[in-house]
């Protein structure tokens, strides 16, 4: 079994930055693409930003330039980091990996996280 577990957010002003983080665990063998969607209340559930196992970013079109992804393979995590928030960033981060594990292959996501942008 793989767990993701999500930790950073909170409430932050608007302009200001908040970095969150996704740890997996269990018996992994090999982690692919990770990524982060986020889901506001009333929307469907959207990518932010995914990052294959080599490093490659890509970003929606609406963060690019303010919200950077990276992760380290050696603790199996991923990281966001947003600047530059703004209030229509506001809603609950979930964390995406694609799990190579004991039981095979599969897709997993962390329980989500809130990121209120306000002031």
């Amino acid at each position: 079994q793989v767990q993701l577990v999500e930790s950073g957010g909170g409430l932050v002003q608007p302009g200001g930055s908040l970095r969150l983080s996704c740890a997996a665990s269990g018996s992994i063998f090999r982690i692919y693409d990770m990524g982060w969607y986020r889901q506001a209340p009333g929307q469907q559930r959207d990518l932010v930003a995914s990052i294959t196992s080599g490093g490659s970013p890509d970003y929606a079109d609406s963060v690019k330039g303010r919200f950077t992804i990276s992760r380290d393979n050696a603790k199996n995590t991923v990281y966001l980091q947003m600047n530059s928030l703004q209030p229509e960033d506001t809603a609950v981060y979930y964390c995406n990996a694609d799990v190579y594990e004991r039981m095979g292959r599969g897709d997993y996501w962390g329980q989500g996280i809130q990121v209120t942008v306000s002031s």
